[in-house]
């Protein structure tokens, strides 16, 4: 059966959380829970789906917010991914006080994803691509049977990533989208964190930075 798809935007920042469920099995993925991740646990009991992972693409605040609003959710068998790299900024409250706000992660990370981390969501294929710039933990989802890549903040359309925050690096940003997402074919759907989606092939024909 195919993979069903949700996009939820939240917060002040305007978050794309992205909810990925495989109806056969119910199994359900959290693609960087944002501030408001509160309002999908409706959905999840009505439809008796299970949280089998929350998907990080890395550690910024306004990307992990929703974790502590979600925590019913939560099993001993979720597998909280993030790449080893980023648990500094986890644990720095994902740079939140930079910005004046106040945010404490309640859970920690239990899986830490890196180049060779391949997911099952039912029969669905998710490998993990190591895409360091925005920060050093970086990375991005990709599901190849479903031509997507859930790509955080590494790439938006027509825009890329901002790299001035600590642990950021442009040289480094660059390198991850040459090397992890334009050898890709150009009809696979970029699902970025923050504005609409794209393709490899928009982008690689309009994207300035590229």
């Amino acid at each position: 059966m195919n993979l069903i798809i949700k996009t939820h935007v939240l917060g002040p920042l305007e978050n794309n959380t992205f909810l990925l469920i495989d109806p056969q099995t119910k199994q359900a993925a959290l693609v960087d829970p944002a501030f408001n991740s509160k309002e999908m646990i409706p959905a999840f009991l009505e439809n008796q789906w299970t949280l089998s992972y929350i998907l990080c693409t890395h550690a910024h605040f306004d990307h992990i917010a929703g974790i502590n609003e979600i925590s019913e959710l939560i099993t001993p068998q979720t597998q909280i991914c993030l790449h080893e790299k980023d648990l500094p900024l986890w644990l720095n409250s994902g740079g939140a006080t930079q910005f004046g706000l106040s945010f404490t992660p309640k859970t920690q990370p239990n899986y830490f994803v890196d180049e060779n981390t391949v997911l099952q969501l039912g029969e669905h294929r998710i490998e993990m691509r190591f895409t360091p710039g925005h920060t050093p933990g970086h990375v991005v989802y990709y599901l190849p049977e479903a031509d997507i890549v859930l790509c955080g903040d590494l790439i938006f359309r027509q825009s890329v990533g901002r790299t001035d925050l600590p642990g950021g690096s442009h040289l480094l940003l660059l390198r991850s989208i040459d090397q992890q997402i334009k050898p890709l074919p150009d009809n696979t759907r970029l699902l970025s964190g923050h504005g609409p989606e794209t393709t490899i092939g928009y982008e690689k024909k309009y994207n300035p930075y590229l």
